[in-house]
């Protein structure tokens, strides 16, 4: 993927930018940085949500959360011209979600590659689910990202969410 800054407009970046505070916010609360919002086609957010896997449920990723409320308050026409803005790149798990609720165009700062890179930089262990990009799970889907602008914030939220001095 390219940095897709040329297809981005001023609210994608203030979506963008909200969604690293609520990924910053999940941080604060012992989760793993992500965050997420829903924008109607009218541009309102209509619900934002941050990880909170901390509990111990590790399905609870706010595109997954997202996903979920939708189907339940949203028509078919409201999922599909919606447009959901994230911190990182959806999980296998949230692009199916995504995909099978009928929601719109994907928009994320950054890319599970670059978070895959990161940890292999670290000397991690790969996550533990394989990396698959959107397109790979839901090849429908219109996406936007990553943007490297946002990488060095993401970087060093995701390196203090493992405890790692700034990386």
């Amino acid at each position: 993927m390219t940095d897709a800054r040329d297809t981005t407009t001023a609210a994608d970046r203030s979506h963008l930018q909200r969604c690293i505070q609520l990924a910053r916010d999940a941080v604060d609360a012992g989760d793993e940085p992500f965050g997420s919002l829903l924008v109607d086609a009218t541009g309102v957010v209509r619900l934002e949500e941050r990880n909170r896997v901390g509990g111990g449920d590790e399905t609870r990723h706010p595109e997954f959360e997202i996903a979920r409320w939708a189907a339940n308050n949203l028509t078919p026409d409201e999922r599909r011209s919606s447009v959901v803005y994230t911190s990182g790149e959806h999980c296998p798990m949230c692009s199916a979600a995504h995909a099978w609720v009928g929601l719109g165009t994907i928009v994320f700062a950054a890319s599970g590659a670059q978070l895959a890179a990161w940890r292999s930089e670290w000397g991690l262990a790969p996550g533990a689910v394989a990396v698959l990009g959107i397109d790979t799970i839901a090849p429908g889907t219109p996406t936007r990202g990553p943007f490297a602008e946002f990488a060095p914030e993401l970087r060093e939220l995701h390196a203090r969410s493992l405890g790692l001095a700034q990386a």
